[in-house]
């Protein structure tokens, strides 16, 4: 453990930065997780998030990285965040330290729906592959299922990290990618092939600007339920991104991370809904793990 936060510091700055948002901050889901962690905070990447989507509405998102000789879910069942009802994503970091090496973890809560998701990072330029992850007894089966359409995309051996999200009972899995990859004919091509959406002119655009693709999968399908495009950049303004009148006014008036890069995701859903996902930073460290990983990446 490396000392102990200012927790009412960062437990103010998590208020004033969702009140950005006109989105009100309930102390009774955040300060049991801040003080949960409260031994890793002051050496953690810490970044707030908003989404643009119809689902993450009046919500507003804070994540933290957590050191690779602590396990993150651990903490959680122990100190009452998140309760077990036998499923088997509740068992999957688990079986993941057994199975991987791990460099480090990331966990991710919301004002108002408290704990969520923890991500799993794996040491820096050793990516995993779908097969060997597959191995893994509590993955979706989606993840196997799915090897041979990512394979085809030079995508299946490029994995960075993963994100297990408690809350929608979802597991999404974070590729490296190449400039391939995301060009507009493949976004195209991927996105019929599994019959998702086309994404308009302006986020075909923003696509050809990424670094890092992600889906998500679950427990109940074999299908790839969304795919993700990651960009990092010093300004989300200058993006070709419909990111919205709150979410521009909270970058023009927040406080924190005025110069730490920013990170934007872009996604369409099923149903058409097109998005974007901001994700600023409170605390940024570039020796942590977060920050190599976009190292190489290019830039908007």
């Amino acid at each position: 453990m490396s000392g102990t936060a200012d927790l009412a510091g960062v437990y103010a700055a998590v208020e004033e930065s969702a009140g950005l948002l006109d989105v009100t901050c309930a102390r009774d889901k955040v300060w049991p997780i801040l003080a949960a962690y409260e031994d890793v905070l002051p050496n953690a990447v810490i970044a707030f998030r908003v989404a643009t989507n119809s689902r993450h509405e009046g919500e507003f998102d804070c994540r933290f990285t957590v050191p690779g000789t602590i396990d993150p879910y651990a903490v959680a069942v122990e100190k009452g965040l998140t309760t077990q009802t036998g499923h088997p994503i509740e068992s999957l970091i688990e079986d993941v330290q057994k199975h991987c090496p791990v460099d480090s973890y990331g966990v991710d809560f919301g004002v108002l729906g408290g704990f969520k998701k923890i991500w799993v990072y794996f040491p820096g330029g050793r990516h995993e592959s779908l097969a060997h992850l597959a191995e893994v007894p509590t993955m979706p089966p989606s993840l196997g299922a799915t090897e041979e359409f990512f394979a085809r995309y030079g995508l299946a051996d490029k994995v960075d990290l993963i994100g297990v999200d408690y809350a929608s009972k979802t597991m999404n899995v974070y590729f490296a990618a190449s400039p391939e990859v995301v060009s507009r004919e493949t976004v195209l091509e991927m996105h019929r092939e599994i019959g998702l959406p086309d994404p308009s002119e302006q986020m075909l655009d923003f696509c050809g600007k990424a670094f890092g693709v992600y889906t998500t999968l679950n427990w109940d399908s074999l299908k790839v339920e969304r795919i993700a495009y990651s960009v990092k950049t010093a300004d989300p303004l200058e993006l070709s991104a419909r990111l919205g009148s709150k979410v521009e006014q909270f970058l023009k008036t927040v406080p924190y991370g005025v110069d730490s890069p920013k990170m934007v995701y872009a996604a369409v859903t099923a149903g058409g809904e097109e998005y974007y996902k901001l994700q600023s930073y409170y605390q940024w460290r570039t020796d942590s793990r977060l920050n190599l990983s976009y190292i190489g990446g290019r830039s908007a």
